[in-house]
């Protein structure tokens, strides 16, 4: 092997120093502010999961606590779903800058490319900062959240609810008891259960539905920005 490295003919950049320090700014911010949106979906998530231990926790402290807790939490947790769902556009949106100046700006120049100045590429950045807007649905937000983590905290929710319709104050010895302990004041048990159960097929039909929303989005976008 030489001593010295064969030298590598690097083209010139259409891009001044100067700009591609701006952008170099420009892409530590939105970095920045797509971790910042990142924590935030983490600690909604975490609320999700806090609030879900303590309805077990309530529900589950004796034999003779009521099952309300866990059908409560069940709402709790869709409401923190859509507050998630909300803070993940703005994520996306971030997130989508940064890696657009990832994918057409520095990967090029890290692969030894010039990259053109007002390419197809600045233009989307331009635009998207000229008028800036969601990348995604709310509806497709929520699906990807879903999919992601709270359809395990609902299943959680589903299987302690009914485990504890199983067990306490003592174990089932026929069915018929299910909707006597299922009960809640005036309202009858098998409402609650065919709520219960409506609930729980919605969300599961709305996680795939936004799945193949994502799918079909993705084959007819127009934008690598929308890719995320």
């Amino acid at each position: 092997m030489s001593e010295e490295s064969p030298r590598r003919d690097w083209p010139n950049q259409e891009i001044e120093s100067g700009t591609l320090g701006a952008l170099a700014h420009l892409y530590r911010a939105e970095v920045f502010r797509s971790t910042h949106w990142r924590t935030r979906l983490d600690n909604t998530t975490n609320w999700a999961v806090v609030t879900t231990g303590i309805a077990l926790s309530a529900t589950f402290s004796n034999k003779d606590a009521s099952p309300l807790p866990m059908v409560l939490v069940g709402l709790l947790v869709t409401v923190f779903l859509i507050f998630e769902a909300r803070r993940y556009r703005y994520y996306n949106m971030f997130r989508a800058r940064a890696r657009l100046m990832e994918s057409d700006l520095y990967a090029p120049i890290l692969h030894g490319r010039k990259v053109p100045w007002g390419s197809e590429w600045s233009k989307m950045l331009a635009d998207d900062y000229e008028t800036p807007h969601y990348h995604i649905s709310l509806a497709r937000a929520a699906g990807r959240r879903l999919r992601s983590n709270y359809s395990w905290i609902l299943a959680i929710q589903a299987v302690a609810y009914y485990g504890k319709i199983a067990i306490h104050p003592e174990p089932l010895t026929s069915f018929a008891d299910v909707f006597a302990r299922a009960a809640i004041g005036p309202i009858p048990g098998s409402f609650v259960m065919f709520a219960g159960l409506v609930f729980h097929l919605s969300w599961v039909v709305f996680a795939f539905v936004t799945l193949r929303l994502d799918k079909i989005y993705r084959e007819k976008r127009q934008s690598p920005m929308q890719a995320i």
